[in-house]
């Protein structure tokens, strides 16, 4: 089991990440935190590195019922999606599988409310 599902696309690094938070907008998820790696590695290292944004993004409701059900898989959330420079006019956007990161947790509902979040995230890839 592959722990991403993602997709590459012929635009531009700030396009594809437009496109991106609208989709996951329309799937209901908000975006809690934006790490832009690139300009991290150049303050923190001084090297360079491709455009590279770490989206921490939460859909409410689906976080409130995983919290219920496990009390700790906060320690797992928001759900983080890639969106890089994969060069050559590329951008690839990564998700996490939510289905895959739930495994260490033995709580069958928890696996079910992973595979709702999984199908959304899905959907927001195959929408761009």
């Amino acid at each position: 089991m592959t722990y991403y599902i993602n997709k590459i696309l012929s635009i531009a690094f700030a396009d594809a990440l437009a496109r991106t938070v609208a989709a996951l907008q329309a799937e209901g998820f908000g975006i809690l935190t934006e790490i832009n790696l690139a300009e991290t590695l150049h303050k923190k290292l001084g090297v360079e590195f491709p455009a590279y944004r770490i989206l921490g993004a939460c859909n409410p409701a689906l976080a409130f019922e995983a919290l219920k059900l496990e009390d700790k898989v906060g320690t797992m959330l928001p759900c983080n999606v890639v969106v890089r420079d994969a060069g050559d006019g590329k951008t690839e956007i990564a998700a996490i599988d939510p289905v895959a990161s739930m495994q260490a947790i033995d709580n069958p509902e928890l696996k079910k409310a992973a595979t709702l979040v999984r199908d959304k995230l899905a959907r927001v890839i195959a929408a761009l």
